[in-house]
Parts: structure tokens; sequence; C-alpha cells
């Protein structure tokens, strides 16, 4: 019988998104210097965010997919979402890369409007768009979620992927655990959105969600409806006066 030496498999490392040198926070337990070092990234990334969007004046949220392009009516709805929030006199403010994101900014800043957004560091798909005023870029995808609701009143849901549904989720969860104040919630588009809204109303058959969380979201189609949902909330509520401006943490201008 013959004898024949078994060569070694070796499997192909497998491919990391992030350089090694930048030490993912949810890859387990590490040892406690590189622990502390974490949260003082994420404390610095917290301040800077904090002078960068501290006087960008009331916002409007708009989440959405970044794979829409210019010649889909999606865009166009988005674009006329932030010519309308420009309107208003707010600032719209989104993730500030490419598709939904670029075209809310685009309207708002063709309007004149004041036009913000949060940027994140991704290997693919995700670079600033040129219709912002103000930009910040983001290492982490939960303080860019702070900010991205920290300084909004009212927040409008496009047609998007598993970050726009993690957006929604997580802000809505945060409204009705009363986490965060009641503001308006718009889902646009009713006939992408069907299976989504038909989830949330077998929760209700199931018990795991009140009939009253129902009133939390206002699903249309007419983005006019959704504009006078918004501002009937903001009127009947708040006052929208220039903030004073006190330098005291080397803000922005």
């Amino acid at each position: 019988m013959d004898v024949v030496q078994s060569e070694e498999v070796t499997k192909p490392a497998p491919q990391r998104i992030i350089p090694a040198e930048q030490q993912v926070y949810l890859e387990g337990p590490r040892p406690r210097m590189l622990e502390l070092g974490f949260a003082w990234r994420v404390f610095t990334e917290f301040i800077h965010a904090f002078r960068t969007l501290h006087f960008v004046g009331p916002c409007i949220t708009v989440f959405g997919s970044a794979r829409f392009g210019q010649d889909h009516p999606y865009y166009a709805a988005a674009r006329e979402f932030g010519k309308r929030i420009a309107q208003l006199g707010f600032t719209t403010m989104t993730g500030g890369g490419p598709g939904i994101m670029e075209a809310a900014n685009r309207g708002a800043f063709e309007a004149k409007g004041p036009s913000v957004g949060c940027n994140i560091k991704l290997p693919f798909e995700q670079k600033p768009n040129p219709y912002v005023n103000t930009s910040i870029t983001f290492d982490y995808f939960f303080v860019r979620k702070t900010m991205l609701l920290k300084y909004s009143y009212a927040f409008i849901i496009m047609p998007g992927g598993f970050g726009t549904m993690d957006e929604f989720f997580d802000t809505l969860t945060l409204i009705q655990t009363k986490t965060m104040t009641n503001f308006p919630m718009i889902i646009y588009g009713k006939a992408f959105h069907e299976p989504l809204v038909k989830m949330i109303s077998d929760m209700v058959t199931g018990a795991t969600i009140s009939e009253e969380d129902l009133k939390l979201v206002l699903v249309t189609d007419d983005i006019d409806e959704a504009m006078d949902h918004i501002q009937n909330y903001i009127t009947k509520n708040y006052t929208v006066q220039p903030r004073k401006r006190k330098w005291w943490l080397f803000e922005k201008r």
C-alpha cells in the first residue's frame, strides 16, 4: 500500500472590511487599555459632532436608500421634500451620501436652505454628496445615528434598505418608549412599504404593540399631506427662534 503524504489545506484568511489597525468595537472582549482607547475615540467623536452641529438650526431628517439615481421617482420626491423643508424654515439633515440623501440635500440647497450631511466611513457606496453646507463624517454608526436624531423635529422615511429600516425602527422605538419627544414620523411610498405596514399591523393583532402605536407614523404618497402633518405639529408645539450663539466649546461658525 502506497502512503501518500497529505498536503495541508490552508484556507484563505477572512477579509476584513476595516483595516486591522482600526479595532472593530464589536469583535469581543479585548485588553482594558484597548477598551479605554475605544471609549476615548467615541467621546471625542461625540464632542466633534456637538461642535460641528450645535448651530445648524432646527432640522428635519430624511432617511432613505443610497442607491436611487437622479432619474428615479423617489429621488425626485426626496428632492421636493428638501425644497419644502427649506421653505418651512428648517434645515434638511440626511446621512450625507448619494441617492435619497443627495436628493433631499439637493432640494434644500437649490432652495437656498441650510443642508447638513452626517456621513459614515464605509468601504463602498458612501461618499459625501456635494449639496451640503455642513458635513461631518463619522467612524461609528451609533454616534452618527444619535446626531441624525438629536437635532431634528420630524423624520421622513423614504424607501431604503437595511440601514433605513434600522433608522426607522430605532427612531420609532425611542418615540414609542417616550425616550424621545413624540415628533412626527412620515413613511413615504405606500406601495414600497406595504409589507412593512402589514407587518406592523400584524404586531397589533399579535398584541406585541398597542393600537395606539399605529398613530405614531403617517403613511402617505402625498408630499403636501406629509409636510402639512409636520407643520401642524410644529406650529402647535414650538416657536422657531434663532439660537443665541455662545461659543463656549469652540463650536464651528
